[in-house]
């Protein structure tokens, strides 16, 4: 998500670590995603993930405590993706679970980040804890993720398809458009080129979707900023859309899907 966005909400971010080559990265603080995109463009080259521990939260969540009367509501990264939410329910256990709320977003990427920017809004609105917590819980149920992995490379790379699946993919120009069920990420469908995907993706969209000219809506990419301008001015077309989020995909997500991704996020 965008810094000066993040910073105008008075959010506060936790830096998902990345290993490149023996080096540790955060995502967003000391790797931007051109950088990352260079390195992982090198043969063989392989990034892996790991979580927020319990101790990084634990200092923060402590700061805040310390420091002020305030209540502590920490939106996780979906819990089927990472053990960051179980790290931050230690450190909540750990410390004052009366004034800290840790909750499973079952989101990741943008869909998790709209989640985000809806609870700073109620906040800012000034509305009171369970008023922002029914909002998060309804962003919850009704966020949809849709995305579409352009190049098997990096699910070769990962073990997530065979090196011969992958082969296949690229020669036939396979498309997967996959999306999210309980927090999951769950193949949805095929298809040849990525014109026929943006436009099924687009179908998908307007079949889930309610009231999408008046929502938020959210598009993400990976290296691919026109790529991201050209669904942006689809949607435009198609459904009269005018409030949006880009972003581009980092390295924490970026690590298992590669350049050449690009997803949607919108409020069945």
């Amino acid at each position: 998500m965008d810094s000066d966005l993040l910073q105008e909400l008075d959010v506060k971010l936790f830096y998902m670590p990345v290993t490149i080559k023996d080096t540790t990265f955060y995502d967003r603080l000391t790797i931007q995603p051109p950088e990352f995109y260079r390195l992982i463009s090198e043969p063989g080259v392989m990034p892996t993930t790991s979580q927020i521990t319990p101790v990084e939260f634990q200092q923060e969540f402590e700061e805040v405590i310390k420091n002020s009367s305030d209540q502590v509501i920490y939106i996780a990264f979906s819990s089927e993706l990472s053990g960051t939410y179980q790290s931050a329910c230690i450190a909540r256990d750990g410390i004052d679970p009366d004034r800290i709320t840790v909750i499973d977003s079952k989101s990741a990427s943008v869909g998790y980040g709209l989640t985000v920017i809806r609870a700073a809004r109620a906040i800012k609105e000034g509305k009171n804890k369970e008023e922002v917590l029914a909002e998060i819980e309804d962003n919850i149920n009704r966020i949809q993720h849709l995305f579409i992995v352009g190049n098997f490379e990096m699910l070769k790379r990962g073990g997530r398809v065979s090196a011969t699946s992958a082969a296949l993919g690229n020669l036939l120009n396979i498309k997967l458009i996959l999306h999210f069920v309980n927090g999951a990420i769950v193949p949805l469908e095929k298809t040849h080129g990525l014109k026929k995907a943006k436009k099924r993706m687009l179908e998908i969209m307007e079949e889930r979707g309610r009231n999408l000219p008046q929502q938020l809506i959210g598009i993400n990419h990976s290296n691919d900023y026109e790529g991201a301008l050209e669904i942006k001015q689809l949607l435009e077309k198609k459904f009269g859309c005018q409030d949006f989020v880009i972003s581009e995909i980092g390295a924490a997500i970026g690590s298992h899907v590669g350049a050449g991704t690009y997803s949607v996020f919108f409020l069945t």
